[in-house]
């Protein structure tokens, strides 16, 4: 305890000490005045650099008195250098103006090979100030190339194998992306802003107008109102650049996959304050189950509005249309266990009525540059969702396997209204330097859905029998649900109102010391939320969430961190001996190490630890009666390396791995499943994922690339159940895909392969809660198939 506190009192008097420095500040400009960012300043004949930001600032700190010379040099353009004059404790100024556009130097940035893999600096949504390497937190970031070297087209598709631990224990086919990871599923957002309203939401991103995707692992409450502390993901969608491009692409594939997208960037006004970027999407997709579907369209305009120097204004808005067959058709039932049918097997008739939904998102922000060292951000978003669709499910299930399909409507609707405003700012305490960040966010979420209508496909009398399915007309004909009613009287029926709100307000210092080698976070969060559930009476909570973190750079290229946050959840439910439902509260940890290596590329290896309270589950005494009782406590552990950049000129990587292990350490009296010490459904123990992209840089096959990489799953989890037969439980997955691709000027072409080894691959779960017509137990496996071995090929024109 003494050495700590000797070590603190030291980090303490010398970040107040004083030397023989200066301060250099500057700014970095193109010919045609607009600011240059990733320009590389530094001090000429020192070890002292940095590189200019978003507005072409920079700053170098802890600069010896006496004259120096200052270069600033950009991959592709010849340095500039300039002589400063620097005195003991006062600060510099230089300003560097490059002989190149603004659109000169974004062509480099676009259509450089550098970095294909890598980023540096999380997205401005995300508040933070500081590098990737600096944050005391593991953050992947997946780049707009890897989502094209690998077709990705939707969040569902195959992304998350860039990313350590995020598994998806049941596909959901492409209405939800519902992506786990350390022990729970994680959150959605949309350029900084929560956008889950509901267990099922929201509707997955078409990959037209995504940029890039963040993820945060680990401890998220500080960056969250509320939610879960395996973290989040953050969807990043695209904006005006300033330089007028455009790209058109065609895809096609197996199982009637035709799709086109449309990117289009550039000016509105000569002078450049007005851009704007247009995204433009179509698809037609079945499935390699019969009768399903799904069809994307996408409109996705957004106008930029530099109103003077200091201030910016953007309006997005983002429209996605999905017409897909009935939500549900992907499971299969069987009493036999699991891959007891084909992978193509299905139990959806032809003709079945589908789903149809509308998802509109409109986004308003202002940026404005107080001053030099001061930034204000505030942004407004609207969240409107409507679906009108059915699901499918067994109702009856006989004890010879036969059992009866039973349609429920699925009409919803979703309104999101969302606000945040927030500051950037950084101060000096003597040699002590303060990055702060504070704000408020301010939400109202409203979700209704209508659950109380289904109906019978079979009968008692002539179950539906999977071993001779037939898919023709049901023997009693189809659906037809009252749609007059208005929604929200039969969601108020049926018991399906969701709604939150809430106010939150947070305040972050990061104080650097000893020239900011070493970093110390604190920050504090207060929500103040109300929310209530399938027609319960409101819960509200309010609670102070601390956040601690550290970050030491042992070199330019390394840093060590640790980080601690509180979980907070608040939750809905009836208990079954009545009382007020708490939140679920608990502590995580997270430690970790980064590395950026020279050639481009860069390695996290992290640990952590979470543990959550109070959680509910269903009482165990009468599952159906909608009563509650707190399952006890809930502990997640794990280990998790990232590897990702490039490795070699036009060798690009990227690998993980994750060890997790999540168990309920805890139950409450009365509780039966899970028991204390099993394992959290819906994860693996072993997670492993691999991508490698290697293009050709010179010669007569200049252009010419291959990529190729596999996921595998190890030590599964069911996704609710486990088996009762140990032979009977999930085998281990592993996917491998390869691609070919050829790129020259403004042409692309490449083709992919999707699981090149035609395995059999699905999740699933024991479902020991069916019945037969008598309610006597019958239970039987549940499991979701992908696709066998399958292709895509994709031509894209840039102009």
């Amino acid at each position: 305890m003494n050495k700590l506190f000797t070590t603190l009192v030291f980090i303490f008097l010398a970040g107040f000490a004083y030397a023989q420095t200066g301060i250099i500040k500057g700014t970095v400009s193109t010919s045609d005045g607009k600011p240059a960012e990733h320009v590389n300043v530094a001090v000429k004949g020192v070890n002292k650099g940095t590189t200019s930001d978003s507005h072409g600032k920079f700053e170098i700190r802890k600069v010896t008195a006496g004259s120096h010379v200052i270069v600033a040099s950009f991959v592709g353009f010849n340095p500039v250098e300039q002589p400063v004059d620097v005195r003991e404790g006062e600060t510099a100024t230089v300003a560097f103006v490059l002989n190149e556009t603004s659109a000169q130097l974004s062509e480099i940035v676009v259509s450089g090979e550098r970095d294909r893999y890598k980023a540096d600096v999380a997205s401005s949504s995300l508040r933070l100030q500081s590098s990737l390497l600096e944050t005391p937190q593991n953050i992947q970031i997946v780049t707009g190339e890897v989502l094209k070297d690998q077709q990705v087209i939707s969040m569902s598709d195959g992304l998350i194998r860039n990313v350590s631990g995020a598994v998806r224990s049941e596909h959901w086919g492409d209405l939800y992306a519902n992506i786990s990871a350390r022990g729970s599923q994680i959150q959605a957002f949309r350029n900084g802003f929560n956008v889950v309203n509901s267990y099922w939401g929201p509707l997955t991103e078409d990959m037209s107008f995504v940029d890039h995707i963040e993820f945060v692992k680990g401890p998220a409450g500080f960056m969250l109102s509320s939610g879960d502390p395996s973290g989040l993901y953050n969807v990043v969608t695209k904006k005006p650049t300033g330089v007028t491009k455009g790209e058109a692409s065609l895809t096609t594939g197996s199982y009637g996959l035709f799709r086109t997208t449309l990117d289009l960037d550039g000016k509105l006004s000569k002078d450049g304050r007005v851009l704007y970027r247009l995204n433009l999407s179509a698809q037609n997709k079945n499935s390699h189950r019969a009768n399903e579907y799904n069809d994307r369209y996408v409109i996705a305009p957004v106008i930029s509005y530099q109103v003077d120097e200091s201030t910016k204004l953007t309006f997005e808005y983002n429209y996605q249309r999905a017409n897909m067959s009935n939500v549900g058709s992907f499971y299969v039932f069987s009493k036999e266990g699991y891959e007891s049918f084909p992978v193509d097997y299905t139990t959806l008739p032809a003709g079945m009525p589908g789903t149809a939904i509308n998802d509109h998102s409109f986004y308003l922000n202002l940026q404005h540059d107080l001053n030099e060292n001061w930034k204000l951000t505030a942004q407004v978003a609207r969240f409107i969702y409507g679906q009108v669709g059915t699901s499918m499910w067994p109702t009856v299930v006989n004890q010879d396997g036969t059992y009866v399909r039973n349609i429920g409507v699925w009409d919803a609707k979703s309104n999101m209204s969302m606000a945040q405003l927030f500051v950037n700012g950084e101060v000096n305490t003597g040699s002590v330097r303060h990055r702060i960040l504070g704000g408020l966010d301010i939400a109202r979420k409203e979700y209704m859905a209508d659950w109380g209508q289904s109906f019978n496909l079979d009968s008692i009398d002539n179950p539906f029998d999977p071993a001779n399915p037939y898919l023709g007309v049901p023997i009693t004909g189809f659906p037809n649900f009252d749609r007059t009613t208005p929604l929200a009287q039969r969601a108020q029926l049926s018991s399906g109102l969701l709604n939150q709100q809430y106010y939150s307000a947070y305040l972050q210092d990061e104080l650097g010391f000893l020239e900011n080698r070493v970093r110390l976070t604190l920050a504090g969060r207060y929500t103040d939320l109300s929310q209530s559930a399938y027609g319960g009476s409101p819960d509200k909570a309010k609670h102070f969430t601390p956040r601690a973190g550290l970050s030491v750079s042992v070199n330019k290229q390394i840093s060590v961190y640790a980080l601690y946050d509180q979980a907070f959840i608040p939750q809905t439910g009836v208990l079954r001996g009545g009382g007020k439902v708490q939140p679920i509260t608990g502590n995580n940890m997270e430690v970790g190490i980064k590395k950026d290596w020279l050639n481009g590329w860069n390695t996290t290896l992290s640990a952590y630890y979470i543990l959550k309270n109070n959680e509910l589950t269903a009482d165990p005494t009468n599952p159906n009666s909608g009563l509650s009782i707190e399952l006890g406590q809930k502990r997640a552990k794990g280990i998790e390396f990232d590897l990702r950049g490039t490795i070699l000129p036009g060798l690009n990587l990227i690998a993980n791995y994750a060890y997790t292990d999540s168990r309920v350490i805890k139950v409450a009296e009365g509780v039966t499943y899970p028991e204390a010490g099993s394992l959290v459904p819906g994860f693996a123990k072993h997670t492993v994922n691999t991508w490698l992209t290697y293009k050709i840089q010179s010669g007569a096959l200049k252009g010419i690339g291959v990529s190729g990489g596999y996921t595998a799953l190890l030590d599964r989890a069911t996704y609710w159940e486990a088996a009762p037969d140990p032979t009977k439980e999930m085998k281990d997955y592993f996917k491998l895909d390869a691609g070919l691709f050829w790129e020259q000027d403004r042409v692309r072409i490449g083709v992919n392969v999707f699981n090149v080894l035609n395995r059999y691959l699905y999740s699933g779960s024991y479902e020991s809660w069916m019945t037969d017509a008598d309610g006597v137990a019958s239970p039987l496996y549940s499991w979701q198939t992908e696709a066998p071995r399958n292709f895509r090929l994709s031509v894209s024109y840039k102009f």
